[in-house]
């Protein structure tokens, strides 16, 4: 491969990266149709490795690349049979074909950027919670298909088809490509941060698989509640929500500690055991920043609490200066907020590092009674460490034989068994 075929194959592969999400949302809401817009946009891509490799790398790829694939969508329906009934959309397109005949003229921010209205679109509640997972991570996160397949851990043809199901479902219903207006706002936004709130953690805590965390999705979560924050700052009538900046601030915290998480060999490695040099010092910065102005709204939620509870454990030079009794109380706010029995769970272990591992157990025991917690690994787990500082090896060790009955990460499965084999040579001293 010449160096100019690199170049201009560096030039499109930067182009998707950094703009394909707006061209693709920006077609998306021109056509109404998903697939023709990902269909004459993946043809404009072919048509740039043409072009480019004798014309040059225009000044703007990305303003060149909307008017080809407009262009293209127009010779699609044309072809089609369909003309009459897609005779609206030929003419605005058209009509934007006309306007923008001259590519070289259009400058950067020349056409709008649609993301935030695809955001709302890809997340809305007419499609179930998985669909809007893997629809934002594919149209807005530029995710490939065998790369969300892998995320969901599904064949790349199954997860095809639900992608599909989801797109035809967003067009038979007639989802608006729109931004809720302001008192529908809240119950629609809830909706996105969930979504990015869970692409995020599958990405720091892969549920299988051999690798304990997946970046891409990390780094994807991160952008995409970049995004929305700048697209909700630029549009007038709109405000940024506080909860908004609480989840990237958790988001920067967390991912913060990614490089001390797994040692060279590519075990686990737990919170106060890890090497604290390692934490991103800039990304702690930042995150605690943008707790602290979400917090001056005076308008607290889950993902500030939980954002300025990963801010105390940055904020500790080592485990013994963790404040647990603010996480603690944190926690028991938290409590209040959201309801769930994971975040009961991690309020238990906080008390327990705060006092004592009894008092934990005590409330892991009240947990235990309702039994909807006995197939989640973590829960197991928990136990299993509160009964080892608590010097319960034949408990600690029955709690960390059922975790690893549960868990499916391997990563995880590997630290388990050492905690195990810890603890059973603790049990065979006595």
């Amino acid at each position: 491969m010449n160096t100019t075929i690199q170049n201009v194959h560096s030039s499109i592969e930067r182009t998707f990266r950094q703009e394909g999400g707006r061209v693709r949302a920006t077609l998306i809401s021109t056509l109404g149709d998903f697939e023709l817009a990902e269909d004459v946009l993946q043809e404009a891509f072919l048509a740039a490795l043409e072009h480019w490799s004798l014309d040059g790398v225009p000044d703007n790829p990305a303003a060149w690349l909307l008017t080809t694939a407009r262009r293209k969508a127009i010779d699609r329906l044309r072809r089609t049979g369909v003309l009459e009934r897609k005779q609206a959309m030929l003419q605005s397109l058209a009509e934007l074909e006309q306007q923008g005949s001259d590519v070289a003229s259009i400058e950067p921010e020349s056409f709008p950027d649609e993301r935030l209205k695809l955001m709302f679109t890809c997340c809305h509640p007419a499609l179930n919670l998985e669909a809007r997972v893997a629809l934002t991570l594919h149209t807005l996160g530029g995710l490939t298909t065998a790369e969300i397949a892998s995320a969901f851990l599904v064949s790349e043809t199954t997860m095809a088809q639900r992608l599909v199901r989801a797109k035809r479902k967003i067009r038979a219903a007639g989802i608006p490509y729109v931004v809720p207006v302001a008192e529908r706002l809240g119950e629609r936004l809830d909706g996105v941060l969930v979504v990015l709130y869970l692409i995020f953690n599958e990405g720091y805590t892969a549920s299988m698989g051999n690798t304990l965390m997946r970046h891409d999705l990390c780094a994807e979560a991160i952008r995409l509640c970049r995004a929305l924050i700048a697209l909700l700052s630029d549009e007038p009538s709109l405000q940024v929500e506080p909860e908004v900046m609480g989840l990237l601030a958790l988001m920067l915290l967390h991912d913060s500690r990614r490089d001390a998480r797994i040692n060279a060999q590519g075990e686990m490695i737990v919170l106060e055991e890890q090497d604290r040099s390692l934490w991103d010092k800039a990304g702690i910065a930042e995150g605690t920043a943008m707790l602290e102005c979400a917090l001056h709204m005076h308008r607290p939620g889950s993902y500030q609490i939980q954002a300025a509870i990963a801010a105390l454990h940055a904020q500790a030079t080592s485990p013994a200066e963790t404040d647990w009794l603010q996480i603690a109380m944190l926690y028991s706010e938290l409590v209040k907020i959201h309801h769930s029995l994971v975040v009961r769970l991690n309020w238990a272990a906080a008390v327990a590092m705060a006092s004592e591992p009894a008092r934990g157990l005590e409330m892991l025991d009240e947990l235990d009674a309702t039994g909807d917690l006995k197939k989640y690994h973590l829960f197991h787990s928990t136990r299993a460490d509160l009964f080892r500082r608590a010097g319960n090896w034949q408990a600690s060790a029955e709690a960390y034989q059922q975790a690893l009955r549960l868990a499916q990460n391997n990563v995880e499965r590997t630290f388990l068994n050492r905690r195990l084999a810890e603890v059973q040579a603790k049990q065979a001293k006595m």
